[in-house]
This record gives structure tokens, sequence and C-alpha cells, in this order.
């Protein structure tokens, strides 16, 4: 009986201490639903509070937030409760306590709940974890990134360290998360070295990943962004697992991929298409301020003109409701779209003006950009916006920042710049990447075309100024060691400071990097060569060579720009070469499964890049056709030739009219020779006459033109293709006149470029005999008076066309 009572009473103190052992304060907070019992909770136990306890209600909160859309998240609330003071203290005192993983969750919830990073708390946590950085698991190492990322620690020595570690370790990290959350981190500081085995990386995991996470795929290609490496194999890869995932985006995400994508030059019809029918499906659910903005910015540039109505008479119905953000990004997008609902600028410049305030200097300027291409009238608006503009740039110690209220502010009129501009420009510019100085110099530019006292002389402030950004562009370019950053530093470069100052030196820049051409810049150094219409065999030489001989890893689209580029320049073997073989892989092309697909692409260009790119492949099924008619690749262009020839002006130029006068003089009558002759396949020949088989010009009885009959023969005949007569008398020679201005040579030479040599090689196919003028011919001092002009005329008509019979 006795032991049956102390058994009793054993088991009595051990259910009771079982029940005080229990946590109750951590079972409280585990049942709370809410961010006010959270705090009710620790206003209730702030004497029992553990580093768990606190930990466990910071992380509550954070998540609690993080399940709500934006626009409903009341961070700055909780900000302000007097629990949540109390939370912050017991957290700075308890850091030591903390486990690793603890430290950086406690870290990162505190700056997600908008705890300044200048605080002590976040200060001291940040120093505990540097202390512990290097036995961190990678996964509060990849947090921990996230966390100096947000305090813009993305160049610290720290953040070094972390790029230290991930180098040692890459091979263990097995999750694309985490490695995918590192590489935008650490992109800003990663070598060459590291940014390959990165991509390697990354490569390999986004195989063994779940396809439906997408989010590592979009970071993916925001690490390629940032480091400005458009590695092509790998955006393939994630272009086709984004694709699986389009029916499950919204328009946010699919907002930041097209953006990214832009920023990258990748373009992918099959994407653009799927993007484009989900932000349509998604019109009728975007009703609210947030999505609908972002639905608004993706889908109107891409979308018809009856679709871009509706979303602008919605915009109409929801910009009072707009935050400052979103109408800044609405007129973005209206500019973009070049629209001119009066209505709706109206009323998200009405937004936009309640709301400078908000605006950083980036965001000012972009403002008023958007509303000066868009012609928007508000004279008291662009008052204000350039007072702003020029309060931020005094300020300003950021060179991009400086560059681009510059660039801004140079659009507006203004009738005198204050001192303080022109101090703070100086100031920058040799912290400034050559792309930055150029925009500066224009800006420069057009302060001196504006300045009352430029009629008398050039004043000696935007003298010195001048001197400074050339001699740091000549600095630049002499210190740089890297093809790549000077490439991407010549990317948007152009205008008279560049060509006049800085293209001697570029050149030689480029001609002593020349070792580092290879196939992943090649199409960029092209580009630029062709934009800058500069001839430079040895590059040119060295760009075909690398096209040809890595055409297995750069794929064949990119071996064709690259030589489409090359081609107006090159008439050496190798760019011989090229050209047929381009026209071979692009015959594979004409079928009419690629041809549907390309004119749905088209549609979701915007209107003047649509323009261009319908022009450019005219003229590539042009060339096609004439220059490979084994091909039998069909002409489908003869109606849209048709209507571009209608849109024509016709004008032609006074030398123009003075070459068709001496024409008329030498040929012995006006009737002689005819006046932009339209030919098959739409070329037009500034001047057209026909000699006899003893080269006497023969007349023009009556207007007429080239016609292609049904079968692709060319023949000469009136507007009814039944009507077919002989092209000419036995013996006569049709001859085309063609007067070449600057823009068909190099700038730095008489070299004719390839698009004039090819033009002369398709009329000839064509039947024509072809004298071409150059301008600096024509104009030379030799060629002073009438008859040199028609000494000169007769030599070039008669002459070449002896030599041909």
């Amino acid at each position: 009986m006795l032991r049956l009572r102390c058994v009793n009473s054993f088991l009595g103190r051990l259910l009771h201490g079982g029940a005080v052992n229990r946590d109750q304060v951590l079972e409280q907070l585990r049942v709370c639903s809410a961010e006010d019992q959270v705090f009710d909770v620790v206003g209730k136990n702030k004497a029992k509070l553990t580093v768990n306890h606190v930990s466990r209600a910071v992380g509550m909160l954070w998540q609690f937030q993080k399940e709500k859309p934006q626009m409903l998240r009341t961070v700055e609330l909780i900000k302000s409760h007097p629990q949540f003071l109390t939370l912050r203290v017991l957290a700075e005192n308890k850091i030591a306590l903390m486990d690793d993983f603890m430290l950086v969750d406690m870290l990162y919830s505190f700056l997600r709940l908008n705890v300044d990073p200048h605080d002590s708390l976040v200060q001291q946590l940040v120093s505990e974890a540097w202390l512990r950085i290097d036995r961190f698991p990678m996964a509060s190492l990849s947090k921990f990134s996230i966390c100096l990322s947000d305090q813009h620690l993305q160049h610290s020595p720290l953040m070094g360290h972390i790029t230290s570690i991930v180098d040692q370790r890459l091979s263990s990290i097995d999750d694309a998360r985490i490695l995918t959350t590192l590489m935008i981190s650490m992109s800003s500081l990663v070598s060459p070295r590291l940014r390959d085995a990165l991509i390697s990386r990354a490569d390999h995991l986004l195989d063994t990943m779940d396809p439906s996470n997408y989010n590592n795929l979009r970071r993916v290609v925001q690490f390629l962004r940032n480091i400005k490496h458009s590695y092509r194999p790998l955006l393939e890869k994630c272009n086709k697992i984004i694709l699986c995932n389009i029916p499950r985006l919204d328009a946010e995400n699919i907002s930041i991929i097209m953006g990214l994508y832009q920023s990258l030059q990748f373009n992918n019809c099959d994407f653009r298409l799927a993007v484009k029918q989900r932000l349509k499906e998604l019109i009728d659910s975007s009703t609210d301020p947030f999505s609908f903005t972002k639905l608004f910015v993706a889908l109107a540039p891409m979308a018809s003109q009856e679709i871009r109505d509706g979303l602008e008479n919605t915009a109409l119905l929801l910009a009072d409701e707009l935050n400052a953000h979103q109408a800044l990004a609405i007129a973005e997008a209206l500019e973009e779209i070049q629209s001119r609902n009066l209505s709706l600028l109206n009323k998200i410049a009405s937004v936009i003006q309640r709301n400078l305030h908000c605006y950083k200097p980036v965001e000012v300027a972009r403002i008023t950009q958007a509303l000066f291409l868009l012609q928007y009238q508000n004279p008291e608006l662009f008052t204000k916006l350039r007072n702003i503009l020029v309060n931020f740039l005094q300020r300003s110690f950021f060179p991009y920042e400086v560059t681009m209220l510059t660039r801004v502010l140079s659009m507006l009129p203004c009738p005198r710049l204050d001192e303080g501009v022109i101090s703070r420009v100086d100031a920058v510019v040799s912290q400034c990447n050559l792309n930055d100085l150029n925009t500066i110099s224009f800006a420069v530019a057009k302060w001196v075309r504006n300045d009352p006292s430029y009629r008398h002389n050039t004043p000696s402030k935007y003298v010195r100024l001048l001197q400074t950004l050339n001699r740091c562009g000549h600095e630049r370019l002499q210190t740089a060691d890297r093809l790549d950053l000077v490439l991407e530093e010549l990317k948007y470069i152009s205008g008279e400071w560049f060509e006049e100052m800085l293209l001697e030196e570029t050149m030689v820049t480029l001609k002593r990097m020349m070792d580092q051409i290879n196939w992943t810049n090649v199409p960029e150094l092209a580009l630029f060569l062709t934009r800058i219409n500069h001839l430079c065999p040895p590059l040119m030489d060295r760009i075909a060579s690398m096209a040809i001989k890595d055409i297995d890893k750069s794929g064949i689209i990119q071996y064709i720009l690259s030589v489409l580029f090359l081609y107006p320049f090159s008439d050496s073997p190798l760019g011989n070469l090229c050209y047929p073989s381009t026209l071979l892989s692009l015959h594979a092309s004409y079928h009419i499964d690629f041809l549907g697909k390309l004119d749905a692409q088209l549609e979701t260009l915007p209107d003047n890049l649509n323009m261009r790119t319908r022009l450019r492949l005219m003229e590539l099924n042009r060339a096609v056709c004439l220059e490979c008619p084994e091909f039998q690749v069909p002409w489908f262009h003869e109606r849209y030739c048709q209507q571009l020839q209608k849109k024509g002006n016709g004008t032609v130029s006074p030398v123009q009219q003075q070459i068709h006068k001496m024409l008329g003089e030498v040929l012995g009558g006006i009737n002689c020779v005819r006046v932009a002759v339209v030919t098959p396949y739409f070329y037009t020949a500034d001047f057209e006459c026909i000699l006899d088989k003893d080269l006497q010009p023969l007349p023009y009885s009556e207007p007429s033109t080239l016609q292609i009959s049904d079968r692709g023969k060319v023949h000469w005949g009136t507007s009814s293709v039944e009507n077919i007569r002989d092209e000419l008398p036995p013996g006569a020679q049709r001859v085309a006149v063609d007067f070449l201005d600057s823009k068909s040579f190099c700038k730095n030479s008489h070299h004719m470029k390839g698009e004039a040599l090819m033009r002369k090689r398709h009329l000839e196919i064509l039947g024509y005999s072809v004298v071409q003028i150059p301008h600096f011919e024509w104009n030379s001092m030799e060629l002073s008076t009438p008859d040199a002009w028609k000494d000169y005329l007769k030599k070039n008509l008669f002459k070449k066309n002896v030599d041909l019979t």
C-alpha cells in the first residue's frame, strides 16, 4: 500500500513537471494566424521570451506579410507597433545566443520588414555573420548574400569574401535555388573564369531541378543580364523551360522576364507568341492597379490596336488609383506605343505631378523623357521637372545618375545653364565609361548651341568640359585590357564627338585586343564596325575567320548574322566565301511553316521594328531569288513592294536633278533618259537609258515599266502581263545610272560598301549595264564645269559599254 502511494506520488510529480516543461509561449505563437496575435503573445510574455521565441515571432511576422499581395501588405503598421520595438531590442541583446541559421534568418526577416540598414540591430547582425561566414552552410550563405544586396553592399569586401567561398565550394552546390541566388548577389564581382564556371554549374543543375521552379530560370537570366553576357546556349535552355511554365506565370513575372530578354537582346518567337496569348488571357482578371500596370506595360507594345484601345480605356478608369511608380510605368509604356490618348495622358501626368516628391533622381529623368517624347504640352509641369532635375544633378555623385540627368536636362529648353550643373558634370566625368562620356558630349553640344553667347564664341566653361571629356575618353581606351568590356561601352556610341575625338584611338585599341576576338563577341564587334561605317581589313578578316571556325559553337543563326554584318565591308576571299554559304543556309528557312511563324512573330514587334524587319526580309528574299535561282525560292514580296512604293515620296535631290539635265544633253534629248525607274524585284535606278548596238541613245516613245511574268520571266512591257513585247532591239543595252552619296562608302576611305556592290550585281543580273557615280568624283575639283561633267558622263556611259561589246 505504501509502495502504491509512493508510485502515485512520483507519477503525479512527473506529469506535473511535464506540463511545466512544455514551452507554452512557443505553443501560443504556433497557433497565431495574424500579426496582432503575435504581438499579443509578445506583449504578455516579455520577461519569458527566449531567443527561440524572438526568432519565431519575427519569422512569423514576415511570413504573414509574404503571403499577402503586394498592395495589401502592412509593413509600415508592423514597424510602428510597440511590440515590434520589443522584438528588435530583444533580438539585439540575444545575438550571441543565435545559431548560424537563426542569425541569418533573423537578419533576412528584419530587412524584409523594412528595418533600416543603418539600424544598430542590422549592423550587429551583419557583424556577427561576418565573424561566422566561413562556417555557414551554403543555404545560409545564399540568404546572407541577399541581405547584403538589400543593403547595396554588392561591391563590399564582405561580398568579395562570399564570392571567394563560392569559388572554392562551387562543385558542392547541388541546389539550383541556392546557386542562382548567389549568382545574382555576387554578379558584379565575378571574374571571367568564375563566370564561366558558374554558367557551367547552372547549366548542369537546370537539368536536375524541378522545371516548375521558374524563379531559378529567371535568376539565371538575370545573372546573364547583370554581367552583360548573352550566352545563348544557356538562354535557349532557360527559355525552353520557361515556355513550359507560361500558363502559370502572372503579368508581373512575364514583365520581368521580357525586360531581361530585352536587355540581353534575346528575341524568341515562341516566347513572344506564348506570352502575348497568356497576357490576353489575364486581361479580365487584372483589375487592380498593381496587376493591371504590369499587364499594360507588357502587353500594350505587342498588342493589336483594338486591344490597345481597351487597355487605354481601362487605364483611364484606374488612373486615380495608381501610385507614383505605377503612373511612371504607364507613362513609359504610352511613350513606347506613341499613344495619342490625350485624356489618359492628362490623367497620368496629374498623378505624376502630385507625386513628384516620391520619385528618385533617375525616375524623374525617366518621367521627363517619356513626357517629352510624347510631345506632351504642359509648360508648368516641365518647369517643375527641370528644377527638380537640376537640384538632383547638383547633389548627385553617381556617374550613371549624373549622365542620365544631364542627358534628359539637355532635352528641355533652357536660356542659360546653371554653373553648378557644369561643375557637377565636370567633377564626375573621370569616373564615366565611354558611353557616358559620349552621352555627356551630346548634352554639352546642345548647351553650347543654346547659349546666347555662342554667336560670338564658345564659352570657356564648355571648352574646358569638352577637353576633359576628350582626355578621359583617350585614357579609358588606352588603359583598357578586356575586349568584352570595351565592346559593352561602345554598344550604343555614335555621333560627331566620338567620330572626331575617339574613333581613331578606338580602332587602335580594338586592333591591340585582336587576339581576344572569339565566337562570343564576333557579332558585337561586327555590329559596331557596321554601325560606324569604318573599314578595318585586319579586324574584318579576324571576324570572318572566327565566324567560320566556330560555326558549331555559335549556331547557324549567329553565324549568319555575323556574315551579314561582315559583308557590307569585305570583298576578301573570306567574305566571298561567306555570302553564298549564308544564302544556302537561309534557303532552308523559306517554307510555309517558317513563314507563318515569322508573320505571327512580326505582329508582336513594335511598329518601327516591324517595318525595319519586313524591309530586311524583302531584301533577303530578293537576294536569294536573284543570286540563287536554283533554289526556286518564290518572290513573295511583290505586294509589299507595291505598297512601299506608293508610300514613297519620290523626291529627287539637287545633284540628281543636275545629273538628269546633263544626261539629257549628253544623250541628245531629255526623252532619252528616264528618272527613278522601278526594276523587277523593286530596285529603283536613279536614271535609265537605252543604247543601241552602235552606242546610240534610243528615245522612249511611251512610259513603260519593267514587269515579272507569272513564270518569273523578266521582260519589258506595259502593265498588262499578257502584252509582252521584245525587250530590246538586237544588240541594244539598257543602262542604269546611279548616284552614290556618302552613305554608300566607308567613312574612312572611298571603299564602296557591300550594299552598293550587291545592288550593282543584282542590276547586272537583271540585264542592266550599271554606271555608278561616286559623290566624291562628281563633286571633285576636276569636275567643276558643265563641260567636265558632260565628258565624265560620256566616258562612263560609252566607254563602259564599248568594253561590254
